[in-house]
């Protein structure tokens, strides 16, 4: 196993931690706000980490080579159709 791969399985282990964490916590929103606002982090927390998962499973030069060929559209060409 490569460093990306170990990255990842820490990642979903992680995001399984958060998972449980956000049911238990789940309970007591409404209770306090205390625990509202540690819901809210966790549920940020675990958005973060899947979005670092996602990025991981992107191919970066792929998408940067069709970001260079992807045609740009300009404000005053939608006027003249």
């Amino acid at each position: 196993m490569n460093k990306k791969d170990i990255k990842k399985k820490d990642l979903k282990k992680s995001i399984e931690e958060k998972e449980k964490q956000l049911a238990k916590l789940k309970l007591h929103v409404d209770k306090s706000e205390t625990c509202s606002s540690i819901y809210n982090k966790a549920v940020l927390e675990k958005a973060i980490m899947k979005k670092e998962l996602e990025d991981m499973d992107k191919n970066v030069v792929v998408d940067k080579v069709k970001d260079v060929f992807r045609k740009k559209d300009l404000i005053c060409d939608s006027f003249k159709k």
